[in-house]
């Protein structure tokens, strides 16, 4: 029995071996496209919808989800950004949680793909309350006057705008600068207009104007006059 099987599979082994390549090449060649799977995995940015009013994120990065898909070899090339989506619900989110779940429910895909995993299993997003405040607007001199000229005074007009922001990226004593003036430029009375510079990146202007004006009042010096001698008395 055993001489028998032996006879079966090494008797022209050669042969047998080629007739079997030949018949895998022909039903990979044969085989449906729809029928062949592969997996392709894409790192995509993880959506943030439905943040709460009067709670925004403490640091302004978006996170990213990798996402790995079973599809058919001719969906593939449909498999990107911007066919794949993934989007989490923070509308019940408070600043005391800071994991967030994912799963596969957040993530939109392709019609005939499906997902296979997901990395991370959770986030980590940090929430804070909105904080606004109004601050005082100082003015940024540089340079200096020409000689024989004198700064009398500066305005802001406003001197005084409303910023919002996470309540921890706005100091106590935060104020908002102006973009630099160079008065070495000036010999009379001048207003000229100047960008706001917020004290952190994180936070905005509440309203939409972004400018202020600055009026520099500058004077030629006036020279001490020389004291005026006692003149001679008139005849009586």
């Amino acid at each position: 029995m055993i001489k028998l099987l032996r006879n079966i599979f090494l008797r022209n082994w050669g042969l047998k071996l080629f007739s079997f390549i030949l018949a895998l090449l022909l039903w990979l060649t044969l085989i449906p496209e729809e029928k062949m799977y592969s997996e392709k995995t894409l790192v995509i940015p993880l959506t943030l919808n439905n943040i709460p009013y009067q709670m925004e994120l403490a640091e302004k990065v978006q996170p990213r989800i990798n996402v790995t898909l079973n599809a058919p070899n001719r969906l593939l090339p449909q498999i990107t950004e911007a066919t794949v989506h993934a989007v989490l619900d923070l509308s019940s989110a408070s600043v005391e949680q800071t994991a967030y779940p994912i799963n596969k429910n957040m993530v939109s895909i392709p019609a005939g793909t499906e997902i296979k995993e997901l990395y991370p299993s959770q986030v980590n997003i940090e929430l804070e309350y909105t904080k606004e405040v109004t601050l005082k607007v100082e003015p940024t001199l540089i340079g200096e006057l020409a000689e024989g000229f004198e700064l009398k005074s500066v305005q802001v007009i406003p001197n005084e705008v409303s910023i919002r922001g996470p309540e921890s990226k706005i100091p106590d004593k935060a104020v908002v600068k102006t973009t630099p003036i160079d008065i070495s430029k000036f010999m009379q009375p001048t207003e000229i207009e100047a960008e706001l510079i917020l004290p952190n990146p994180d936070v905005r202007l509440s309203g939409s104007n972004t400018k202020v004006s600055v009026r520099l009042l500058i004077q030629e010096k006036v020279e001490e006059q020389e004291a005026e001698k006692p003149g001679k008395t008139a005849d009586t």
